[in-house]
């Protein structure tokens, strides 16, 4: 009788320690468990820092970006600007020198044709 006895006290204190076992066992894996959401929840935190601070920078350069344009298109429509009142002076100046030009044309026709007249009559007299 000693001997069952002495089995089912070791019996029980194995269950017993067992039971000790699965209990520290299913600590281990609720902290593991709990860590384990922790570091999934830090990391979702960070993603969505890292993802607003990229936004942001995106924003800003696309805002850059944006002014830099402007500040271009300002700078061209000047230099545009500065052409076409260029080409208004040289086209002003082309149409002065036309008239010039018809004008001594004329004038070169009216000379001619007295110079060829005075020449018949020079002619005439000799």
């Amino acid at each position: 009788m000693e001997r069952d006895t002495v089995v089912k006290e070791v019996v029980e204190a194995l269950k017993i320690f067992s039971r000790d076992i699965r209990t520290q066992i299913d600590e281990m894996g609720s902290q593991l468990r709990a860590e384990i959401q922790d570091t999934a929840n830090q990391l979702r935190a960070e993603i969505q820092e890292t993802a607003n601070q990229l936004r942001a920078e995106m924003q800003e350069t696309a805002n850059q970006l944006r002014a830099e344009m402007q500040q271009f298109r300002a700078e061209v429509n000047e230099r545009f600007d500065r052409l076409e009142q260029k080409f208004a002076g040289l086209r002003v100046e082309l149409t002065e020198t036309q008239e010039t030009v018809h004008f001594l044309a004329s004038k070169t026709i009216q000379h001619e044709k007295k110079l060829h007249h005075l020449a018949k009559q020079l002619e005439t007299i000799r």
